[in-house]
């Protein structure tokens, strides 16, 4: 008898096993249907949107979504259309788009930890928050607050600032953390530089180099790296409120 059991059952663990393997390598991140959040882009700064949606706007479902099931998405269908979702005004980094819809990423204004929500949005319910032209000197300077850390920006000599900073991210019983230690001057509206800001940012990547960018945008700080400023899941980027 349990002999009889064990064909069956070792067919469906196999079966089981081999589907999870084959959803996983279906996977392809670079898929344009797929939304990853936001990138990195030497050449062209992030952006910000507001959501212009009367109440509220649903998320859009990625085709890695329903245990990898939603070939058809994004599309404007019941189907695609995720539980999550945000109210007008919320602010969301933008990142590409495909079709009609836009892929974003989105962090709670009071958030307590670097928790991101990322997925389409119809690109209609969106709208681009310009940023600061010209900022005098006064609007860059301040302690500027993010979750799990924050970037101090101070005058320094050469109409150059100084930019310091730290993030930490827990990671099981320990944390993984990262710093910023620069001096930089602001260019076209935009305070952009390499590890300490020696290296001129518009010299192509080297690999392994912290190439942050700093906006003005309303009363935030948008801030923008890419992802070499720390440990494991450590990141700087985000919108940050003065203190």
């Amino acid at each position: 008898m349990r002999v009889a059991l064990i064909a069956p059952l070792l067919s469906l663990v196999l079966s089981v096993i081999f589907g999870l393997s084959a959803a996983v390598a279906a996977y392809n991140p670079s898929d344009p249907a797929n939304c990853n959040g936001i990138g990195w882009d030497d050449a062209q700064p992030l952006t910000v949107a507001k959501v212009i949606a009367q109440r509220r706007v649903n998320f859009v479902k990625s085709p890695y979504d329903d245990d990898f099931k939603a070939d058809s998405c994004p599309a404007a269908s019941e189907a695609c259309r995720k539980r999550s979702y945000l109210i007008t005004d919320d602010l969301v980094l933008v990142g590409k788009t495909k079709g009609d819809f836009t892929c974003v990423s989105y962090q709670a204004p009071l958030a307590k930890a670097q928790t991101w929500t990322t997925g389409w949005l119809p690109s209609v319910a969106l709208a681009k928050v310009e940023r600061m032209p010209a900022p005098a000197a006064a609007d860059w300077l301040g302690n500027w607050e993010h979750p799990g850390g924050g970037l101090t920006i101070t005058k320094a000599a050469d109409g150059r600032f100084k930019i310091e900073g730290g993030q930490v991210v827990p990671a099981g019983r320990d944390f993984n953390a990262g710093a910023i230690n620069a001096l930089a001057a602001p260019k076209d509206g935009i305070i952009a530089f390499v590890d300490d800001g020696s290296t001129p940012f518009e010299r192509p990547s080297q690999g392994d180099e912290c190439r942050v960018r700093l906006q003005r945008v309303g009363p935030l700080l948008l801030v923008e790296e890419n992802n070499d400023c720390g440990g494991s899941g450590v990141s700087f980027t985000g919108l940050y409120r003065r203190t």
